[in-house]
């Protein structure tokens, strides 16, 4: 249900923000809270009690934090809204950038390095903006269809780029020469980065924000984006875009089908996963399925997909092997993640903490487990079930075939991981998180983490290929 209401949302965000969209009642609250006579004017500015002008800056994924709006970041930094910053960057990705004058000119703070809610956000676009504002350069993606000035250079320039040291990381021996591209899910861009380092290297740049991606034997990236009907397909070779598949709606997740040089993509609002020939890159099938899919998922043997109906929570299974046959497996609360092994489909459940067996043939209830808090991600190796689990940063291992947890590995981090991703042609998974600036390596064979390394940017979706020599 909560994946329905932010895909709502964000579609009346973006909808509504192209017109000149009203703060939210939420933003409002907390601005009243500190000055109580501000004016929301109906294009979006919003001027306090002293006549201090801030431009608000719609989120392009607006977030719901469960426990109200507070201050997620400022600058400068440790403000309050009291103290009124330069800008402020509140935890549901909405930004308030003050108007001020320097030298005479009306513009806003100057940052080389913008942070992703920033850069991936926008203006309203019936705002009324101050006469004579300029714009820095780097703030031009907020701008959208409103005519204003643009400069390089405002006269408040700050430098709040990361340090870039020339001291190398480490990598497992199975990273050794690879390149990691990583989505924050802000920002717009891919980041790149070799292994050996926890900087981006440089960015890919992209004209929306990033929804998923995959690679494809490591020579293209499939990317699809949350405000567009196009998927990409970006050489590696040249960093270009060298395809641009169209959907009647958006696209969104993609899984790659390597034995069969296939991938497929789905399409929720659409009720449909559409198939796509990774030789060609053209799209040679759509397959109408019930509902609105979502947590896509092939299994290891290649032989069957699953997803879960957005609407009724009902899982599906896609027979591949048997014509596309539909399989209703039955309705289960909040699924995060869907795997099959040995027969059995494992469903778990972010709220109540639980992993569901239900045999696949059968479709008989085996019996349920308790495993780690807010489970959030599954991965199958050799017949053992890799469990993650958010709250306590806790990768347990299930063994599937009497179905008992084996192994419980605690990682080296500070924050919700989110992520498990396998590298390929080894035994090693990668976890991530889009908070704390580290990820882990796990050896599935000996069950043990091997390596924990630095990476400087936050992590929505991250890809690891051979690393690629481009043409300059």
């Amino acid at each position: 249900m909560r994946k329905i209401l932010t895909s709502i949302c964000l579609c009346f965000l973006f909808c509504t923000t192209a017109m000149g969209m009203e703060v939210p009642q939420g933003v409002k609250n907390f601005i009243n809270a500190e000055f109580p006579e501000t004016n929301f004017r109906f294009d979006g500015a919003i001027i306090l009690p002293d006549n201090t002008m801030y431009l608000p800056v719609f989120p392009a994924k607006s977030e719901n934090p469960e426990d109200g709006l507070a201050i997620k970041s400022t600058y400068p930094n440790n403000m309050t809204l009291k103290q009124k910053p330069d800008m402020l960057i509140l935890n549901n990705n909405f930004v308030l950038l003050k108007v001020v004058n320097i030298n005479g000119k009306k513009t806003v703070i100057n940052l080389m390095d913008p942070p992703d809610e920033l850069q991936s956000g926008l203006l309203p676009q019936d705002i009324l903006l101050p006469k004579g504002l300029v714009i820095p350069e780097s703030l031009k993606g907020i701008i959208g269809d409103i005519d204003v000035q643009i400069a390089e250079d405002t006269g408040l320039r700050i430098n709040n780029s990361r340090n870039k040291g020339k001291k190398l990381t480490i990598p497992v021996e199975s990273l050794n020469g690879k390149t990691f591209y990583v989505s924050s899910g802000v920002n717009k861009n891919i980041q790149v980065i070799q292994t050996d380092a926890k900087n981006p290297e440089y960015s890919l740049e992209q004209n929306n924000v990033i929804n998923d991606m995959k690679a494809y034997n490591n020579e293209f990236l499939l990317v699809t984006y949350f405000d567009s009907t196009t998927m990409n397909v970006i050489s590696l070779m040249d960093e270009k875009v060298i395809k641009e598949v169209n959907f009647e709606i958006c696209p969104e997740q993609i899984i790659i089908d390597k034995e069969n040089k296939i991938a497929y993509i789905t399409s929720g609002s659409n009720s449909s996963i559409y198939v796509l020939s990774l030789e060609t890159m053209t799209l040679k099938k759509q397959l109408k399925v019930n509902g609105m899919c979502e947590k896509f998922t092939l299994s290891q043997d290649g032989t069957k997909m699953f997803y879960v109906d957005r609407n009724t929570n009902n899982i599906w299974a896609i027979e591949l092997d048997n014509n596309y046959l539909l399989k209703n497996i039955g309705s289960f609360p909040n699924v995060s993640k869907i795997a099959y092994e040995n027969g059995k489909i494992y469903v778990i459940s972010r709220t109540k903490n639980r992993v569901a067996i239900v045999d696949y043939e059968t479709l008989g209830f085996l019996s349920e487990l308790e495993v780690c808090e807010k489970p959030v991600d599954l991965y199958t190796h050799n017949g053992d079930l890799f469990i993650l689990g958010a709250q306590e940063n806790l990768v347990e291992v299930l063994n599937t075939k009497d179905d008992v947890i084996t192994d419980k590995l605690f990682l080296n981090t500070n924050a919700f991981a989110t992520n498990i991703t396998p590298i390929e042609n080894s035994n090693l998974i990668m976890v991530t998180n889009a908070l704390s600036g580290l990820y882990s390596v796990i050896d599935t064979d000996l069950k043990e983490i091997i390596k924990t390394s630095p990476i400087d940017v936050p992590v929505r979706t991250i890809v690891v290929t051979d690393r690629v020599k481009t043409i300059k």
